[in-house]
């Protein structure tokens, strides 16, 4: 297949023979919805997308095909560079699991051009996908973005704090993640994130379990 011309209709028929029902059982496994889905493991996806270039058009076409995998493949065969904000908020709009928004988050939207612009916005929103992105996209960054300065990260420390209190598991998962992330980055801001465990302390079950996974991680890790 890979050696083939890739066209929307060759890579759907690739996921159908691919898929099987064990991989398509083992999804709700993992809390991914599979009514939409071929049943195609993660680890044939990402040979088959590093077996060929990067084709926005191809991508475009996955995505609006709607299912679970083919989304998947649109992720992993588009091109950061050319997304632009309004693309990519128009994608994050569709997610619907929180598998296609991770992926998509540290696959793709992590090395594009508006990645940072973009975490504040989603985070903003109220919508569940909308605003686990926004904190999903800042662990990608935390773990990826090696250029970057502490300021962004200290910013993003104070869309964290705002944002504690949301008790549904997916948003508070992702905050938990973004920041001990950032906070093994340097001991600045390891520092940074042990003040923001203690300020958000005792606000809320939600905030205090928050403060107890990232203190209890960042107190162990080598300063």
């Amino acid at each position: 297949m890979a050696e083939r011309e890739a066209t929307l209709e060759a890579v759907l028929d690739w996921l159908e023979a691919e898929s099987s029902e064990q991989a398509h059982n083992d999804l709700r496994r993992y809390g991914i919805p599979n009514d939409k889905a071929f049943g195609v493991p993660m680890g044939r996806m990402l040979a088959y997308a590093r077996k060929r270039p990067k084709d926005p058009a191809l991508a475009s076409a996955l995505w609006a095909d709607g299912r679970y995998e083919p989304r998947t493949l649109a992720v992993l065969l588009d091109d950061p560079r050319q997304l632009s904000p309004e693309r990519m908020d128009a994608m994050v709009a569709d997610f619907d699991n929180w598998a296609i928004c991770d992926t998509a988050c540290f696959r793709l939207f992590d090395r594009a051009p508006g990645a940072w612009r973009a975490v504040p916005r989603w985070a903003a929103s109220e919508r569940l996908y909308t605003r686990r992105a926004g904190f999903a996209l800042l662990w990608a960054l935390a773990l990826h973005d090696e250029a970057a300065g502490d300021a962004p990260f200290v910013e993003a420390l104070a869309l964290a704090e705002t944002h504690a209190v949301d008790p549904r598991p997916h948003v508070s998962k992702a905050i938990s993640m973004s920041v001990r992330a950032l906070g093994k980055r340097n001991a600045a801001l390891r520092a940074d994130a042990l003040a923001w465990a203690d300020r958000i302390d005792g606000r809320g079950r939600a905030p205090s379990r928050l403060a107890r996974e990232v203190t209890r991680e960042l107190s162990k890790a080598p300063r």
